[in-house]
């Protein structure tokens, strides 16, 4: 049984650093719908997109403002590049912050995608091409962003990322999602 949970936590990784990831996006409501869903869906399809960056936009008239946190300095050019050259955006801000590159803060997310997604009721979260919930990690604070199903899965991850070693804070920005 702990070598299949072993085995199965192992993948989960694997699979979420080598799938692309969909975050929370934030949305302008003056926009046209197709160009906030334009702008989603190039971001989305960004190859070194993981569960461990986190992009935020808001369309105003054409202009597109972007927000959000990397692991490579890469991905904040593909993103500019890509919705640069999506039809009705006249103009691109780019406020992408490029997370500074260390072992320790690897470590601390490979422990922290683990402790959440390897627990029992959180681990749904890691399941499909589009993990709801991302794991930012700078200097050793933990930021968590996404959605999640109720309250106590919010805690419930806020408490399995407190939990790991080496982690100074964790931020608990997750949202609950609303019920219709």
């Amino acid at each position: 049984m702990k070598v299949m949970k072993t085995a199965f936590q192992n993948v989960s990784l694997a699979a979420a650093l080598a799938i692309l990831t969909v975050p929370m996006f934030a949305k302008s409501n003056n926009a046209p719908r197709d160009l906030r869903d334009a702008v989603r869906r190039e971001l989305v399809m960004l190859p070194y997109y993981s569960v461990f960056d986190n992009f935020e936009y808001k369309v105003d008239n054409g202009t597109v403002t972007l927000y959000g946190e990397v692991t490579r300095p890469v991905l904040k050019s593909d993103a500019e590049h890509v919705v640069k050259h999506i039809p009705g955006v006249t103009n691109v801000i780019s406020n992408i912050k490029v997370l500074p590159l260390s072992p320790f803060d690897n470590q601390i997310r490979a422990a922290t995608y683990r402790s959440i997604f390897g627990f029992g009721s959180l681990y749904r979260y890691a399941m499909g091409a589009n993990p709801s919930i991302h794991i930012i990690v700078e200097n050793g604070h933990v930021t968590l962003k996404g959605v999640v199903a109720n309250e106590g899965d919010k805690n419930l991850a806020y408490i399995r990322a407190n939990g790991v070693p080496g982690v100074f804070s964790v931020t608990n920005d997750l949202l609950v999602e609303e019920k219709s």
